[in-house]
């Protein structure tokens, strides 16, 4: 008897497709990596109860006035050590202005909420592979601020002892702020380290610098974070310093997204790669047709 060769259909390699064999590899971590596409009941119902969670959080962090009046005359002499400590001026200044101090008034009170959940719409229409990353670097770079009110209670400049600050909003009777007027009772006054208007309207800057395609909208992504804040040292809500802690805050957001994706959410790719058995039926059929 002569030998039997059995040779595979011509093609087959090539047409079966690269995620099946890539599946049958593939950890727990690979599966972690992998974009998927985001639902938009799960995104609303997390972004829901994640600030709803932080708001509870922030609130129950003991208001130690004490320590936070101490803390804050400390972070007021390390910045004229500095030389920096010019957030007084900033605020009798912009205060001096009616309508400039009215309209940075509504700023701080609205934009922090508005302008965060327009980017994260945006990601999540247009962005899908990278939504889920990038919004981890929000919630890590919140959740790890929540530490820091529990762990360094601190007065915005407007509540010190024996300061000139103006609290604006009480002065020209704006409405919308947690930090002042009726509704300050519901917030909690001494957790102004860090600064998460800094931390969310840079990662909002951020975002939209790496990712929009327009060059002007670039430009008013990177000028967002810049004007939130001359706005929060303006209004005096927070001194340069809490703005340093939000940046700290949203550098360890990245760590954390690096950490769990392999890489940087931008350099995700921009829509969700098809799941593998999807893409392996087409391909199963042309290979069933050719043999």
């Amino acid at each position: 008897m002569g030998e039997t060769t059995v040779t595979k259909p011509e093609g087959l390699e090539a047409a079966l497709p690269e995620t099946v064999a890539a599946d049958s590899g593939r950890g727990p971590l690979r599966r972690l990596r992998t974009p998927r596409r985001p639902r938009f009941w799960f995104e609303i119902l997390l972004i829901a109860v994640s600030y709803w969670t932080y708001s509870l959080v922030r609130n129950a962090v003991p208001e130690q006035k004490s320590e936070a009046l101490r803390n804050a005359d400390w972070i007021w002499r390390v910045e004229h050590h500095l030389g920096i400590a010019v957030e007084e001026s900033v605020n009798h200044a912009v205060n001096s202005v009616h309508w400039l101090i009215v309209g940075m008034n509504y700023y701080y009170a609205t934009l922090h909420f508005i302008v965060t959940l327009g980017v994260l719409v945006w990601l999540y229409r247009r962005h899908p592979g990278r939504y889920a990353a990038t919004r981890l670097v929000l919630f890590a770079t919140t959740a790890v601020a929540l530490v820091g009110y529990y762990l360094y209670p601190l007065a915005p400049p407007r509540l010190m002892n024996g300061g000139d600050f103006i609290d604006t909003v009480m002065v020209h009777q704006t409405w919308g702020s947690m930090a002042s007027g009726d509704l300050k009772h519901m917030s909690n006054q001494y957790a102004a380290m860090p600064s998460m208007h800094i931390g969310w309207s840079l990662w909002c800057g951020l975002t939209i610098a790496a990712l929009a395609t327009v060059p002007w909208v670039r430009v008013l992504g990177l000028l967002y974070p810049a004007l939130t804040l001359v706005v929060i040292v303006a209004t005096a809500n927070h001194f340069w310093l809490d703005a340093v802690g939000g940046m700290l805050c949203l550098a360890f957001g990245f760590a954390v997204a690096r950490l769990c994706y392999g890489r940087q959410p931008y350099a995700l790719p921009r829509t969700v790669p098809a799941r593998g058995r999807r893409a392996s039926r087409p391909a199963a059929r042309r290979v069933s047709g050719r043999s």
